[in-house]
């Protein structure tokens, strides 16, 4: 599922986000390196359209697991969301580098659909081509 979804929220969902959010930054304010908790948190942010509240918390989590490549993932995704296409790219770098290998969803992640138009995009694919290559 993309985190940033375009897609409105209801009234109820607002709420039960808001509420979600809530008791998540606490848990997090009481425990810092509770990373299921930030990952969480996180991904509501997002859904929420809190992107750079989202994308803060995406950062502590890279910081506390930097060799996670879904983390990795997650972050660009963030950045790719806040209109940042040069963090984007350094952050799916560095998700390939710690051995994410989901090249189709990099391809149709609404998330990053935005930096699938940035130049660097272009890069990135060439990138992922010798992968595949090493792979088979």
């Amino acid at each position: 599922m993309a985190r940033g979804s375009n897609k409105p929220l209801s009234p109820q969902q607002r709420r039960d986000l808001d509420i979600e959010i809530s008791f998540l930054a606490g848990l997090t304010r009481r425990d810092p390196a509770f990373v299921e908790a930030l990952q969480l948190l996180g991904d509501d942010y997002i859904q929420r359209g809190q992107l750079h509240e989202g994308t803060a918390v995406d950062e502590q989590v890279a910081r506390l697991r930097p060799d996670d490549p879904s983390v990795q993932y997650n972050l660009a995704c963030s950045y790719a969301l806040t209109n940042r296409p040069e963090a984007a790219y350094a952050a799916l770098n560095r998700a390939l580098d710690v051995g994410y290998r989901d090249f189709r969803r990099i391809s149709r992640d609404p998330d990053l659909a935005g930096f699938r138009k940035h130049p660097l995009y272009r890069q990135l694919r060439s990138r992922i081509r010798t992968l595949r290559i090493e792979i088979f």
